[in-house]
């Protein structure tokens, strides 16, 4: 099913409401819009396979964007609108994208990357000008009303940073059936596990780019329900959305749970958050007194998964369940969960591992990269992959992580990729040595350190501290840049050179454990 299905049956029906700004798209205007969209690119020559990309803020034309590409075999590709122009560039270029759609509300960024993606074929903005961009409405309604007579599926290609530094697109192959047919397998998954259906009213404060927002909206669309999304994420105004729409599914990262719970309780007892059915939340661990707080408050409503942009496969785990697992991210219900060593020997409950799942195919390949996709694959069985996560399973086949992908940094549900924010410090004429771990932050989860070994040792301290954060905020996206960095006379490397980070970062952990 598709948004074409409700245009027919509840064309007046929300498909997607923006809070705080209350502009929306009914399924008829959905449908319409995205119709019109897929025979704009047809006509510019695009076929099954090609490449779109958007980049723009919350708002209800990411899902025009995004329903063209699935109803015309093409791949879809989100921007972060956070990103460096030298980071967004690389994306656009890497994914192959001939064509881009970009909000208004973003046109510095858009504005930056024009000389330097020179393969983008036609690009559209919508808001409002933007210089070197069509008008993405007028060429919308410079299309008539005749309907598709062929609509093959198509499939997001999202990015997901490896720890090389540079992002990877996730890239599925390409479903062989038209877009109202069925076999959508995050429909199929996710859909009566928490009964989304056409009754949902589902709220999502997290921006579209990513993976589960973007997916998940897909899926509610599928199914009749209306999405309500936010502009950007507030802890009172989200408890107010709920009200307000008497919404009954919703989706969360941790650091969410933890600023509302920091609201003043006058404020958190002001709204009525009785609609709520079912409260996802996924991207980061839950610390195990956030979640007990947020079942207090909300009833046994949290639904937990486990799961990556890759979507080699999935855990889930419901509250009743995680009061008895306190900590676990749940049982596989996509794929068959290996804990493996090393050397790629299975390991027995209890044992701490490399996370595999086993599917009847590896789902994804790594765009532009087989040597990744390749290392994602274990050694001696071509159907198990991992995305580099550690964890164990208990003799009940709960799954417990404990680790992260090869030191990944997740602060605030997003991924932070260490090695990028190095390569960048690398090329400081001050900076001898340098590595980049993330370290307990009691709000966000983690925040990122930075600990520098400088090439003169008379000028550590301050200055230099202030001097470094700032070069590498001019070069790449504010989010990911440290919150702080430390000087150190040399940091752990093996006989073969190789930064020993664990060890690192075992010393901020173990100090913060103390205290």
């Amino acid at each position: 099913m598709y948004p074409g299905t409700y245009a027919r049956t509840h064309p007046d029906k929300p498909a997607v409401i923006v809070d705080g700004t209350n502009a929306m798209l009914t399924y008829a205007e959905l449908d319409d819009r995205s119709r019109r969209l897929a025979q704009v690119l047809r006509a510019a020559g695009l076929r099954r396979g090609d490449h779109i990309a958007f980049l723009s803020d919350n708002t209800p034309e990411v899902f025009e964007v995004y329903w063209a590409a699935l109803r015309s075999g093409l791949y879809v590709t989100g921007i972060n609108h956070h990103l460096a122009a030298e980071e967004a560039t690389y994306i656009v270029n890497d994914c192959g994208a001939r064509v881009i759609v970009v909000s208004a509300a973003k046109a510095e960024l858009a504005a930056a990357i024009v000389e330097r993606t020179p393969h983008v074929e036609l690009r559209y903005a919508f808001g409002g000008e933007i210089a070197q961009h069509l008008d993405y409405n007028q060429a919308l309604d410079g299309v008539g009303e005749k309907q598709l007579d062929d609509q093959p599926r198509g499939a997001d290609m999202l990015y997901s940073s490896g720890t090389t530094g540079r992002p990877k697109g996730i890239k599925p192959a390409l479903p062989s059936r038209q877009v109202d047919e069925p076999g959508d397998l995050f429909v199929a998954v996710f859909g009566p596990e928490y009964g989304l259906d056409s009754d949902t009213v589902y709220y999502s404060p997290a921006p579209v780019y990513h993976a589960a927002p973007l997916r998940f909206g897909g899926i509610v669309q599928s199914l009749g329900g209306t999405l309500v999304i936010a502009q950007k994420f507030d802890a009172e105004a989200s408890l107010s959305a709920i009200q307000k729409y008497r919404v009954t599914h919703s989706q969360w990262v941790p650091t969410m749970f933890v600023r509302m719970l920091k609201l003043p309780a006058r404020l958190r007892e002001r709204y009525d958050v009785s609609s709520l059915r079912v409260a996802i939340h996924a991207a980061a661990p839950c610390p195990v007194d956030v979640k007990r707080q947020m079942i207090d408050w909300w009833g046994p409503i949290l639904r937990e998964y486990y799961s990556s942009t890759e979507g080699n496969g999935v855990t889930m785990i419901d509250s009743a369940q995680w009061l008895a697992k306190p900590g676990s991210v749940g049982q596989a219900t996509l794929g068959i969960i290996h804990i493996c060593d090393d050397d790629g020997h299975e390991l027995p409950a209890g044992q701490v591992g490399t996370v595999y799942f086993e599917r009847a195919e590896i789902p994804f390949e790594y765009h532009n990269d087989p040597e990744k996709t390749r290392a994602s694959q274990h050694p001696e069985h071509e159907n198990w992959s991992t995305t580099g996560d550690v964890g164990y399973l208990d003799e009940d086949g709960y799954l417990f992580l404990t680790d992260r992908k090869a030191f990944v940094i997740i602060s605030g549900g997003v991924n932070i990729y260490p090695q990028e924010i190095e390569d960048y410090l690398t090329l400081h004429p001050k900076v001898h040595d340098v590595a980049v771990i993330g370290i307990p932050d009691p709000e966000m989860g983690e925040q990122v350190k930075a600990v520098v070994q400088p090439t003169d040792p008379a000028e550590a301290g301050p200055e230099l501290e202030a001097e470094l954060m700032e070069f590498v905020r001019a070069r790449i996206a504010r989010y990911k840049a440290p919150r702080s960095i430390d000087f150190t006379d040399s940091l752990p490397r093996s006989a073969t050179g190789k930064l020993v980070k664990h060890e690192l970062k075992a010393r901020y952990w173990a100090v913060s454990a103390t205290r």
